[in-house]
């Protein structure tokens, strides 16, 4: 079994404290030359407990596992994976509870199109 540094620890014990799905939550710790880097690896259910609204959670996370490293003297950033293809999946449910057409038409990221505007006589 791999070893397990306090900063890697700390990030596993307060993810799983939040999360619905705590054990699914693991962290992979690498080491570069800009310092330690976690990947948090969490069930796509509970993606949104770990962001928060507008990142806030996230956000406070790095700064709670930034503090960590300082103690030990490391530069410590934390990584959240995001499945791919999970931030579209996400705004088409948006959409749809919203009432809104899907962005299927739409371009890249959901953003308004040139035919778009034609439709519109723009």
């Amino acid at each position: 079994m791999a070893e397990t540094h306090k900063d890697q620890a700390f990030i596993e014990y307060v993810v799983k404290s939040i999360v619905n799905h705590p054990d699914d939550v693991r962290t992979e710790r690498e080491i570069d030359s800009k310092g330690v880097k976690i990947t948090l690896y969490v069930n796509p259910e509970d993606m949104g407990y770990v962001i928060g609204r507008a990142g806030k959670t996230a956000k406070a996370l790095r700064i709670l596992l930034r503090t960590v490293g300082a103690k030990e003297d490391a530069r410590v950033g934390l990584v959240i994976y995001e499945p791919e293809g999970m931030r579209r999946e996400h705004q088409e449910r948006r959409e749809q509870s919203q009432g809104q057409a899907p962005a299927a038409g739409r371009g890249e990221a959901g953003l308004v199109t040139d035919e778009d505007l034609e439709d519109l006589g723009i």
